[in-house]
């Protein structure tokens, strides 16, 4: 479940400090989690602790560093005391970014960049998005509306996004969570590449604001619409434009916004 029970002190509003009552919580787990291609150390995330063959996976893909699953010939999880390493073993002429840059520092949960040592690496021109794919509002918040039901983690915890991979009539496929919406989403383009679906002919959706991140990373496997609960900035807006990506946001009035 990747949560820990431990207690705190609770006071409902109104109560004094001396009013308190001992309160049992759930807390997330997140842990170092380190890619290596081909033994050499590319980046560390932090991350919750499931689903690592699908986060290095989707990682790869979204981060454009491998062009198919094909390309990668073996994934080895192993656990250490200071967190995992997993190391991706990929015919090095298959590998996009034939340098393989490694990352200077970590990549906290909350960042998907971290570490990226250019403003040119960082904001990268996102792939144009051939596919189309007709979905109807009312099937986006069908979806939302069935997301809690593919949260158990976020059920135990309350602290942790989800992602999940829909049918064009909004029915969930296949979801993943994590304590960083940059990695739940990786680990959600890695299950479903894994399943053996065309991430193209689904839709995603997710917990968390639209930044330009997951802009990128949706249109580096090609998904052809992404809905998050809050809305898009500018330049998460700009570059879904520019790569022919639908982006959708719920309003607090439970309807759906799409930007096209």
């Amino acid at each position: 479940m990747c949560s820990i029970a431990v207690t705190g002190t609770g006071f409902p509003a109104g109560v004094g400090a001396e009013e308190g009552a001992d309160v049992e919580w759930q807390v997330p787990e997140e842990t170092a989690v380190a890619f290596e291609y081909n033994g050499r150390s590319h980046a560390v995330m932090m991350a919750s602790p499931a689903d690592l063959e699908d986060f290095a996976l989707g990682f790869s893909l979204a981060e454009e560093i491998i062009g198919s699953a094909a390309d990668i010939e073996n994934i080895a999880v192993r656990e250490t005391p200071l967190g995992f390493v997993v190391n991706l073993t990929v015919d090095p002429l298959r590998l996009l970014r034939g340098s393989l840059r490694s990352r200077s520092m970590e990549g906290r949960s909350g960042c998907g960049l971290c570490g990226v040592d250019s403003l040119v690496h960082a904001v990268r021109e996102p792939r144009k998005i051939e596919a189309s794919l007709e979905v109807d509002p009312a099937a986006v918040a069908a979806a939302f509306r069935a997301l809690p039901d593919h949260q158990p983690m976020n059920r135990a915890n309350r602290s942790v996004h989800a992602a999940a991979w829909c049918a064009p009539d909004g029915a969930i496929r296949l979801a993943r969570e994590d304590v960083g919406r940059h990695n739940a989403l990786d680990k959600l383009i890695g299950a479903v590449v894994r399943s053996g679906a065309d991430p193209a002919t689904g839709f995603v959706v997710m917990t968390s604001r639209c930044s330009f991140e997951l802009v990128q990373k949706t249109a580096a496997v090609g998904i052809p619409l992404l809905a998050t609960i809050s809305a898009p900035t500018a330049l998460a807006l700009e570059l879904a434009r520019n790569a022919n990506l639908t982006l959708g946001a719920l309003s607090r009035r439970d309807t759906v916004i799409l930007f096209r």
